[in-house]
């Protein structure tokens, strides 16, 4: 039988599915001891990584598993080979699971304060390549400093826009455009600016940069959905130019090695791309004023259910401290 939230205690439901979630349940209902557990199980993927988030023995986390079985009537978890892989209810599962859990948290310890020495929580963060590269040293040296229980999973920017953040598989995002989705939170880090990259001794590197040269060069735009064609181009076409673009990398990291060792250029954010093009031994050129280009800005992005969630709100203030820093000057 499923089960449903009931306000006949005076407490209000967690939220309007409350502890739905779509368990098909026998003579048994999932205590919110239960729910934490199939959490870190689907999770972690594995018995004895669930058992170490939660602080429990791998035997006693086996014996929740079969519990969790019996509740469901399904196996959640199976075998294959060495390793332990989600069943496909398991999966449809996992999100509100794990939205139920978080919210469920939050509404018990809303008035307690923040432990951050004892707070064991693993957050996911989506950013893309450049900015991961940029501020993640700073991010995790600082939430490790001040949480040392804390873990976090860095995602690469996925090829297509998907609804992970909704879902609660994602915890924080980046965005260069403030989201239009109902639910979704965003600010504004800080505004960046382009600038063309290019190999050290390379020929736009010798006099002035003019529209009119920067077109005549070999281009590669970076696009994870691999297009060759980015906002400089209208910009050029306002000039009555168009340049050359004979590739796309997925990422900054795919992009500078092909620039370093050609004579292609890569147009790219300054601020958030500065420690990478550092590192590449790359030369950033000034775009030429003509060319005008917008400022890109940078969100910070999450989900409002992570509105009352101190812990959240302490990862947000790190993540955009670390981000600020690209900053300045």
């Amino acid at each position: 039988m499923d089960f449903a939230c009931s306000s006949n205690v005076g407490t209000p439901p967690i939220n309007s599915k409350c502890m739905l979630v779509s368990l098909s349940l026998t003579h048994m209902q999932l205590d919110l001891n239960l729910l934490t557990a199939l959490d870190a199980l689907l999770e972690e993927g594995s018995v004895a990584g669930a058992a170490d988030r939660l602080h429990v023995t791998a035997p006693a986390m086996s014996r929740t598993l079969g519990r969790i079985r019996q509740a469901t009537g399904d196996q959640i978890l199976v075998r294959t080979g060495r390793t332990m892989v989600p069943t496909p209810h398991a999966l449809e599962l996992r999100a509100r699971v794990h939205d139920v859990v978080q919210q469920a948290h939050q509404l018990l310890s809303r008035d307690r304060e923040l432990d951050l020495a004892t707070l064991n929580r693993t957050f996911t963060i989506r950013w893309h390549d450049a900015l991961a590269a940029a501020c993640g040293p700073a991010l995790l040296a600082a939430v490790h400093r001040q949480a040392p229980g804390v873990r976090l999973r860095l995602l690469a920017e996925s090829g297509s826009d998907t609804p992970e953040l909704r879902r609660g598989e994602v915890d924080l995002e980046s965005s260069s455009a403030e989201p239009a989705a109902p639910g979704i939170r965003h600010q504004l880090v800080g505004e960046d600016h382009l600038v063309a990259a290019v190999r050290p001794g390379h020929p736009l590197a010798d006099g002035p940069l003019t529209p009119e040269r920067y077109a005549a060069a070999e281009h590669v735009t970076v696009s994870r959905r691999g297009r060759l064609r980015d906002p400089v181009d209208d910009a050029l076409a306002a000039l009555g130019l168009d340049r050359r673009v004979i590739a796309a990398a997925p990422s900054t990291a795919a992009a500078f090695p092909l620039v370093l060792d050609t004579d292609l250029v890569v147009t790219v954010p300054r601020s958030v791309t500065g420690p990478a093009l550092r590192t590449a031994g790359l030369r950033p050129l000034p775009l030429p004023a003509p060319l005008a280009m917008p400022p890109i800005p940078l969100h910070l992005v999450w989900h409002q259910r992570h509105d009352n969630d101190r812990a959240h709100a302490w990862l947000r203030a790190q993540a955009r401290s670390a981000a600020r820093a690209l900053f300045v000057d």
